[in-house]
């Protein structure tokens, strides 16, 4: 059969969907008894389902967590498990269009959640779709596992493992082809300052994306004005200088925003802000106490995390920070090495986490995932990928972003993304080729059939 011709037909309906899905923001809202992530996630999964069940598909909706469509029959069962809810999003933010209504260009679409992961979703759902017009032998179960928590907890995946357990088989299309054969570890931790005369300080729009806006309110007559505006410039940065009153200034700085498991390939307005204030003349606590822990920094280092193994190194990001009571807090998303433990890198950190201006807080904590390289599962995909797209060179990876592979056994991230490509992923005009999520489709197609064979 020609599944490429096969999933080609299916073009239309597949933006169709795409568009459906992308114009539900899907951003975590506030919880509602039928809707334990907020209306936004719950619509998204029913729209979902709706869809499956339209094409013959059984469908099982639990609890408005998480939700899944199956076809075949047999006791062992693949998992296809992504997410449609979706990270925020503001056109304020630098996007070019709406980011809730998708919008195709010269072959490629933009919109919040045509890459990360409505788009990946969408193109598993075409590619169920095909295996059953092929009328091929299914010994085994196939889900289609839609969650709707993996951006702000994964707690729909929770769900799932309690009420249905695990997978024998599973992908995320939610990392990179041809196979994430390790996840980094992350730590989730906190700052708290002590002492400040900052008098409010607001910035980031999540704990996993780089911080891309942030301000800060200061008595004027606290720093050096033109120190400050030298080094914004020096720096490429977009910022502002406002009087507040007849006392205060409020410096406000945009960077660039990035995914927090690739903090360097952002511009932490955040960081930026704290560093040109310290060069500018302005004496305060909790300044001092930033630039020495963080600073501009992307690998721990000024907290004694850094570290590295033969698949990477770790990294970290400060994402979200704000002022209450007279109190700042900030948040530090920590991605470390697959061949380490959470215990080895803390105990790196100890004697760097406080001092008279500011304390560090761990909160959480994750261990990394790893797989051989030559095991069944990340063999049968990678064969999968080569022989769609005739791509022998490129290896499996190890990625700093944590998905739902950490959650569910017997899972690795599996695509959607094509290795050396930047989609804007959590940050300004998100997109995605039309012809990748077609070819996306047809390898999933090609994936499916082999763990069929295992």
């Amino acid at each position: 059969m020609d599944v490429k011709s096969m999933v080609y037909g299916y073009k239309e309906e597949l933006l169709k969907r795409l568009g459906k899905l992308v114009s539900i923001n899907s951003v975590e809202g506030t919880p509602e008894p039928d809707a334990p992530f907020g209306k936004g996630p719950k619509v998204a999964l029913e729209t979902a389902l709706e869809m499956m069940k339209a094409d013959g598909f059984n469908t099982v909706n639990l609890d408005n967590y998480i939700g899944y469509a199956e076809i075949g029959s047999g006791e062992k069962l693949i998992g296809i498990i992504g997410h449609l809810d979706v990270v925020p999003a503001n056109v304020k933010d630098g996007w070019n269009t709406d980011p809730f209504q998708m919008v195709e260009k010269d072959g490629v679409l933009y919109g919040r959640g045509v890459s990360d992961d409505k788009g990946a979703m969408v193109a598993s759902m075409i590619a169920l779709k095909v295996i059953k017009d092929m009328n091929v032998p299914l010994t085994k179960r196939i889900r289609l596992i839609f969650g709707t928590n993996e951006e702000t907890g994964s707690k729909c995946l929770k769900h799932y493992v309690k009420k249905e357990g695990s997978v024998d088989y599973g992908f995320t299309p939610d990392g990179d082809f041809p196979g994430v054969h390790g996840e980094k570890g992350m730590i989730s931790m906190r700052y708290l300052s002590k002492h400040t005369a900052i008098k409010d300080i607001q910035g980031g729009s999540a704990k996993n994306i780089v911080c891309r806006n942030c301000y800060v309110v200061i008595d004027k007559n606290s720093f050096s004005r033109k120190t400050l505006e030298d080094y914004f410039n020096n720096e490429n940065l977009e910022f502002s200088i406002e009087n507040i009153g007849k006392t205060d200034v409020k410096v406000s700085v945009q960077g660039i925003a990035a995914h927090a498991s690739l903090p360097e390939l952002g511009k932490n307005a955040l960081s930026y802000l704290m560093d040109g204030l310290k060069q500018s003349g302005f004496q305060d606590g909790f300044v001092d106490f930033y630039c020495k822990h963080f600073g501009l920094a992307t690998d721990g280092s000024g907290f004694g995390a850094n570290c590295s193994d033969e698949y990477g190194a770790l990294t970290q990001n400060n994402g979200v920070i704000s002022m209450q009571d007279g109190v700042i807090e900030g948040s530090i998303d920590i991605r470390f090495p697959v061949t380490l433990t959470s215990r080895k890198v803390l105990k790196l950190m100890e004697g760097h986490l406080e001092d008279e201006n500011g304390v560090i807080e761990v909160l959480h904590t994750h261990e990394p995932l790893f797989f051989p390289i030559d095991s069944p599962l990340v063999s049968a995909l990678c064969s999968a990928y080569r022989e769609v797209t005739d791509d022998k060179d490129a290896q499996p990876i190890t990625l700093g972003g944590g998905t739902y592979a950490k959650g569910i056994d017997n899972t690795i991230a599996f695509g959607c993304a094509f290795q050396g490509k930047d989609y804007h992923i959590h940050d300004a005009n998100e997109y995605v080729e039309i012809n990748e999520l077609l070819l996306q489709a047809e390898i999933y197609v090609a994936a499916i059939l082999k763990l069929l064979a295992i």
